[in-house]
């Protein structure tokens, strides 16, 4: 008998139980005890929807307060000295200190927090490992042994998930002085052994030992060590299930088949073409479990396909094929269940978290007893499909005939930028270090509240329009008081930066309650794009005009870019990427054109997610930045020469796309850079990177307020990398998600290390003069 699980459930809880639950604590305002009881309850949740849909193990491990990377540097012990704990610190305080720079308000030891990135090529960012070449390891942290016991104590059949060892150092990012990270690797093993071990003595048959590294161009040694890591690890414990996910093995594929672990998983959604060749080189003790519900995406598994795929499969191996999600489903909403007002139909092509875990249970249950004991529910998957493919509303034959006309000079700027800057320079008059912020102030809340008021029909559009107006004046004055010298409008009417667009343009939909964990507390509702997308109407000018009519400061207008909407969303399955990243080029090519014509000299358009959307594969990374920068040009090339385009890119290696990065031809960019202390800016120097560059100066996911002095020192490391001519300043990203009192304090201080820098130069070119 075939059996279901799946490699992870989201942990944000139903209704976000999670995010309320830790923002109280870091508030002070809920206990330690408090905050784990309700991490237990979203667990018990977790694992009880899991056993109701007929899986036959439930997951642990899965669950974590902020990241579940960080939780192995906690379990492994890998806590970098300014972390280290002190009497009354407990395992939460020491991970949310190295998240945040701090455990709770008041923590007198707050310092600045660890590196964050993004989670392969998913929107998750994840807390990186600092490792030292005299590094130390030992089992450190009690959470996962303790849900174990937990799950088993309410009768659940377990697999824990545990980061594997060489994935966890792959992530892993070298401190103080580059070194090779695999020499940590003998120290680590066996730590892992002992990991394993107390799990085997808790009871547990099979341990899920997550190895995404594996679908990377990994270097010769990282395969050898593949093998003499398992090889060690093989005798330590459990039953190991060595999972891959995010793509195929390629050339790794024969290395993970004859691991010594008791089972494979692999990633039959992204990568299909590995299975009959997997199955050829499969030892016959071990068992594959296949990932054919997509963990990563929210449309309905085509059943009858994959019944087609495993049926074979089976007959094959028997028993020993599992069946399971291609990933975690940490990366798709919980429930479906609760959606009321989508449109119609649209839900009938959906699935959620809670919905592929009946889809993996269906599919067990069709090879088990045959497809007749679940020919209704077969029935009614096919008729969905049918409806999404004969929909009318996916397909606009006026927007892909104006597709087909578009011309490659539609995707250059008029003059090049050693033209254009001396025209913006003339028109905005800044003076050396320009000081702006990246685009969003505080959701504060009023705007919530507002915002809530108007979904509920309890203020008409009009009011909520004042509302709105009243913020934006609120922030307009507070920039001028603080002294930045380029200014934004705060985006006070939006509710997040791709769902907003998701919201007005045609051939998107947005869920009222799709929530996915971005980072600890930090949730983000991913539009839908169900067909193709068209703007059938102005989204952000009014705004942007508004603001500038209050203020002789230049105002920046604030789009989020085509390839950040792509990736930010859950994208139809139809038809290429490309193509939907083209129409959303087409959109908000209109929108920057009508900014200009409104008077808005500076237009922002935000792509965060252009490195995030690399594939894995270094030999598809030329293709896909083809189509992505040329999307980013289309979207920006229509203005004026004398129109200064910046964008902002965060929470990402650029050091390998750096050409790409260069080849958007934006006249700014601004980077984060506070967290690797200016140390991206070495791919920009290095490349001597033409245009103009803000790198931050402070990290705004942490709620510090860090000292000029501080500041200071990076803007002095950046001026050494980059002309100062071309230097701007400005904070990491968007303030959205900060109060202002965190905000003003820190502003007030990066444009005092302006000032500072200013004079600095001002004497240094006097003395030389």
């Amino acid at each position: 008998m075939s059996k279901a699980h799946i490699l992870g459930y989201p942990r944000i809880g139903l209704r976000r139980e999670l995010k309320q639950a830790l923002e109280t604590y870091w508030r002070n305002e809920l206990d330690a005890e408090d905050l784990r009881e309700a991490g237990r309850k979203i667990r018990r949740a977790n694992w009880r929807v899991q056993r109701e849909a007929g899986l036959d193990l439930v997951t642990v491990g899965d669950f974590s307060f902020y990241d579940h990377v960080l939780d192995t540097s906690l379990l492994l012990g890998a806590v970098p000295q300014r972390f280290r704990p002190a009497a009354g610190d407990t395992d939460l305080d020491i991970g949310f200190r190295m998240a945040r720079g701090r455990a709770r308000a008041g923590d007198s030891r707050e310092t600045y927090a660890c590196e964050m990135t993004k989670w392969f090529d998913t929107n998750y960012h994840y807390i990186v490992p600092e490792l030292d070449c005299d590094q130390s390891f030992g089992v450190s942290a009690v959470q996962l042994f303790d849900e174990v016991r937990e799950a088993q104590a309410a009768g659940y059949a377990v697999k824990p998930v545990v980061l594997g060892p060489l994935s966890w150092l792959w992530l892993g990012k070298a401190q103080r002085e580059s070194f090779d990270r695999l020499r940590l690797l003998d120290r680590l093993l066996p730590v892992y052994a002992e990991i394993f071990s107390l799990l085997k003595d808790l009871g547990v048959e099979w341990v899920q030992v997550d190895e995404p590294a594996l679908v990377l161009d990994l270097p010769p040694a990282w395969k050898q060590a593949y093998e003499s890591a398992y090889n060690r690890l093989q005798a330590a414990g459990p039953k190991l299930l060595l999972a891959t996910y995010f793509g195929p093995l390629e050339d790794n594929l024969y290395l993970a088949v004859r691991l010594p672990v008791a089972g494979l998983h692999i990633d039959c959604v992204r990568g299909p073409e590995q299975l009959s060749t997997v199955l050829d080189q499969l030892p016959p003790y071990k068992i594959l479990s296949l990932g054919v519900v997509d963990g990563r995406n929210v449309w309905r598994t085509d059943l009858a396909t994959a019944l087609r795929l495993l049926q074979p499969v089976q007959a094959r191996i028997g028993e020993r094929l599992w069946i399971g999600s291609s990933c975690s489903l940490l990366h798709a909403p919980l429930d479906l269940a609760a959606e009321k007002e989508l449109a119609p139909g649209l839900g009938s092509w959906l699935a959620f978290a809670r919905q592929k875990l009946d889809e993996v249970s269906l599919l067990k249950r069709a090879l088990n007893e045959g497809p007749s004991a679940v020919a209704a529910a077969l029935d009614q998957n096919r008729l969905a499909l049918q409806s999404r493919r004969e929909s009318a509303c996916v397909h606009d034959p006026e927007l892909r005939q104006r597709l087909a006309s578009v011309r490659p000079e539609d995707a250059r700027r008029g003059s090049p930028y050693p033209r254009r800057a001396p025209l913006q320079r003339a028109r905005f008059r800044l003076p050396l270090l320009p000081t702006t912020t990246i685009g969003s102030f505080p959701q504060t809340p009023e705007i919530r509240k507002a915002r809530l008021a108007l979904k509920r029909d309890e203020i008409d559009a009009e009011t909520y329009r004042r509302h709105m107006q009243d913020e934006i004046r609120h922030a307009i004055r507070e920039q001028e008081s603080i002294g930045l010298d380029v200014l934004v409008h705060g985006e006070a009417e939006r509710n997040d930066m791709v769902e907003y667009f998701g919201e007005l343009l045609e051939g998107m939909a947005v869920t009222a309650n799709g929530w996915v964990q971005s980072y600890g507390s930090r949730c983000v509702k991913p539009p839908v794009i169900y067909g193709d997308v068209k703007r059938q109407r102005p989204m952000t000018v009014e705004w942007a005009a508004y603001a500038q009519s209050l203020t002789a400061k230049p105002v920046k207008g604030m789009l989020t870019g085509p390839v950040t909407i792509l990736q930010w969303s859950f994208v139809r399955d139809d038809q290429p990427r490309a193509s939907t990243c083209r129409q959303l080029a087409l959109a908000l090519r209109d929108e920057v054109r009508d900014l200009e014509a409104a008077g808005v000299g500076i237009i922002q358009i935000d792509e965060p997610a252009l490195r995030e959307g690399l594939p894995l594969r270094r030999r598809d990374w030329q293709a896909w930045l083809d189509w992505a920068v040329e999307s980013f040009r289309l979207a920006t090339s229509g203005v004026r020469d004398a129109t200064q385009i910046h964008t902002h890119m965060c929470y990402a290696e650029f050091n390998d796309i750096i050409a790409g990065i260069a080849a958007l031809d934006a006249d700014v960019i601004t980077i984060e850079t506070s967290r690797s202390r200016m140390e991206l800016l070495q791919a920009f120097e290095q490349y001597r990177y033409p245009n103009e560059i803000g790198p931050g100066v402070y990290d705004i996911h942490s709620p510090r307020v860090p000292a000029v002095s501080e500041m200071v020192t990076l803007l002095a490391k950046a001026s050494r990398s980059i002309p100062v001519e071309r230097l701007w300043i400005n904070p990491d990203c968007g303030l959205k998600t900060r109060a202002w009192p965190e905000v003003k304090g820190a502003l007030e201080n990066m444009v005092r290390a302006a000032i500072d820098m200013r004079k600095s130069f001002a004497s240094a070119a006097a003395t030389s003069g």
